[in-house]
């Protein structure tokens, strides 16, 4: 067994003074008039969260909260590696590893462990319960600065769930990056992982024969084309030259913030107003996990090892292939519109759920119907 090494966060005192000047020293750009969101982070948010993160944002509070959660760090292939682990309550909680994306980290399900380990607490099934592993994908958060694919970081999560917390089989879910984490983990491991939930399932790249694509899987992919076009422009500067975006965000708090906090309005069923998703503790503890860490630049370039890899591995990454090991698939209204026909081009599906609310960051926005399709899907499978 590898060894397990028991985590705390302690950010040192200087990071948070630093941090403090900074902000107050920042150099404002100046701002459209009515700008709202429509040239990038609306300018009136941005200086308001800033406002809050100088004079009412409180991060020991905040540290203390996530400190918390029984965190561990062990070393595998070289690499240290930070995860949360909870066991669940019950005389046989399912292993559960859980993938984050970017921008956001492992904490995008504080709120979900408590529901899966403890799911009496919460009004649910209390067979129901999962033991819950969280790690920090490799280059985020306070596992190493190293940026790694889909598939090597896979390999990874294999040998923490069997050869370092002892478990023979296991199911994973995962979304954005953490979807083809997840995906990989399903295809290079078949034999150990025994189902995987998706929110997003991968898009079209134009590649696809159109005359084999069912009329909903075409208009997503022209979707997917318009949405590429018109908000993919972090995407292609993250695969191609992250060192250059790097630099600043690493630098500027307030940088970092816009950068991050785009994304959470852009991708989340906010209906105009972003707090109407996240607090501003939350979007701003969010943040703080790559600023402490110095990680954004080594997340960001995860973005171009993932496209360098793609196009230098014989037969593709395993995280862009079908999926045979059953798959539950949840799609929310302010994510991409996956139709079913195209999960199923992708997946084994065995459940798919259209949600009534939330985005991109489910677990985060709207972790109660995250979770109840998720614990459902795995205790039916």
């Amino acid at each position: 067994m590898t060894q397990l090494n028991p985590f705390t966060i302690q950010v040192p005192q200087d990071v948070l003074d630093d941090l403090q000047q900074r902000l107050t020293r920042t150099r404002w750009t100046d701002e459209p008039q009515h700008a709202d969101w429509n040239y990038g982070t609306n300018p009136q948010c941005l200086r308001e969260l800033v406002e809050y993160w100088q004079n009412n944002y409180d991060w020991r509070k905040q540290e203390a909260a996530l400190n918390e959660l029984p965190q561990f760090t062990t070393t595998i292939d070289g690499i240290n590696i930070h995860f949360v682990y909870v066991k669940g309550k019950g005389d046989n909680p399912k292993p559960l590893i859980l993938n984050h994306g970017w921008p956001d980290s492992f904490y995008r399900f504080y709120k979900v462990i408590p529901m899966l380990t403890d799911p009496a607490s919460y009004g649910g099934n209390p067979a129901h319960s999962f033991d819950v592993v969280v790690p920090s994908i490799p280059g985020f958060g306070f596992s190493d600065r190293v940026a790694l694919n889909d598939d090597v970081t896979a390999n990874l999560w294999a040998k923490l769930m069997t050869d370092v917390l002892g478990y023979d089989t296991f199911v994973a879910a995962g979304g954005d990056l953490g979807m083809g984490i997840t995906k990989s983990l399903a295809n290079q491991y078949p034999d150990r992982v025994q189902a995987i939930h998706l929110t997003d399932v991968g898009y079209p790249t134009g590649t696809e024969d159109w005359s084999t694509m069912s009329h909903a899987e075409q208009e997503f992919g022209q979707f997917i084309q318009q949405w590429w076009y018109a908000e993919g422009a972090y995407n292609m500067i993250q695969s191609t030259k992250p060192q250059t975006l790097g630099y600043a965000l690493n630098d500027s708090p307030v940088g970092l913030a816009s950068w991050i906090v785009e994304k959470f309005y852009g991708w989340s069923d906010t209906q105009g107003n972003l707090e109407n998703s996240f607090t501003k503790d939350e979007l701003l503890t969010n943040i703080m996990i790559y600023w402490v860490t110095q990680t954004i630049n080594t997340s960001i370039r995860t973005y171009r090892e993932g496209m360098l890899a793609a196009y230098s591995t014989e037969g593709g990454l395993k995280s862009a292939q079908y999926v045979d090991v059953p798959t539950g698939v949840a799609i929310f209204p302010a994510d991409a519109p996956t139709p079913e026909d195209w999960a199923k081009r992708m997946v084994n599906v065995k459940r798919f759920t259209k949600m009534p609310k939330g985005g991109h960051f489910a677990a985060l926005e709207v972790p109660a119907l995250w979770v109840n399709d998720v614990s459902t899907f795995f205790y039916e499978v």
